[in-house]
């Protein structure tokens, strides 16, 4: 499980040698997790929105496993999964287990790639998620697209492709993608009608001292269609009332659960905190002032 916060600010005094050497020893040799590695990310001005998703989609471990194994692939023309993959790459290839890591590369490819980017001002962390995720997606749609015409057969056909609009599915939808049905019934004739959307991610209000499970529920509440907004009912033929269900800024950092324990990823501090101060992240309060420190992205790993 993995939690990505927005805070407003975070005080450290450690230099990042000395960070970086003290949190080793918090750690501790015996409790430090085999062929695991915790480095932070240099900020480039203004990155942290990036180097916070970054921390939590590498202790995604399937994810991480996936753009790793990328990388053992022949080399391609650099994109921004090719830099993804030597960032990667290179904090698991490290010697030391703890650091620090600029992600130059990765960082002047976003901002050549993506205009929103493109300069040293804060950015949204989701709006950068989502960029990255669909990026991904697409750039392993298109090279597997280009294997299937490589591999035309002589008659000009190509061999198990059926010419279908539609993508195939890529180990991102795999990982993130879910199903969210939309069902609406017709208050005068009782009719349900359903619809399915694909998502990689769900906007979801979180509250302190309740359960993800509780808030998807709030998520999926009743909406009632009335006034301008009644849904048109086919077996009605006419616009009837129906029951419905179905950007931040800031300075962000990543909290992270790894094996047994937690880490916070400000940037270039990596610190190991107490398992409690979750609680603090978690969910808006009523005190206007610490909004800004709840958790913005939450990442979740489903149970078989």
């Amino acid at each position: 499980m993995e939690i990505l916060m927005t805070v407003s600010k975070i005080a450290s005094i450690c230099t990042m040698g000395a960070n970086a050497s003290a949190l080793e020893k918090e750690i501790g040799p015996e409790q430090f997790p085999v062929n695991e590695h915790y480095f932070g990310l240099v900020n480039f001005g203004n990155t942290c929105y990036c180097n916070s998703v970054l921390q939590a989609l590498y202790f995604c471990r399937p994810f991480r496993e996936k753009v790793l194994a990328y990388k053992s692939q022949p080399r391609k023309k650099e994109t921004l999964l090719t830099c993804l993959a030597d960032l990667f790459h290179s904090i698991a290839t490290q010697k030391k287990k703890v650091g620090v890591i600029p992600p130059k590369k990765f960082i002047t490819r976003l901002r050549k790639e993506n205009e929103l980017f493109d300069n040293y001002m804060q950015q949204d962390a989701h709006e950068f998620l989502n960029y990255l995720l669909n990026t991904i997606a697409d750039i392993l749609q298109e090279e597997r697209k280009q294997e299937k015409q490589n591999g035309r057969l002589p008659n000009g056909s190509i061999d198990n492709e059926n010419n279908n609009s539609t993508p195939d599915p890529t180990w991102v939808h795999e990982i993130f993608q879910g199903t969210l049905t939309n069902e609406t019934r017709c208050l005068t004739c009782e009719t349900i009608s359903s619809k399915d959307e694909d998502f990689l991610d769900l906007s979801v209000d979180v509250e302190q001292n309740t359960s993800i499970t509780h808030c998807l529920r709030g998520f999926s509440n009743t909406e009632t269609l009335c006034s301008e907004y009644k849904y048109y009912c086919e077996e009605c033929r006419s616009k009837q009332e129906a029951h419905k269900s179905g950007p931040n800024r800031g300075h962000y950092i990543a909290i992270v659960k790894s094996h047994d324990f937690w880490l916070l990823f400000d940037d270039d501090i990596v610190e190991k905190i107490d398992a409690q101060a979750i609680e603090e992240f978690y969910g808006l309060t009523s005190d206007i002032s610490k909004n800004s420190e709840s958790g913005y992205i939450l990442f979740y790993q489903s149970r078989d």
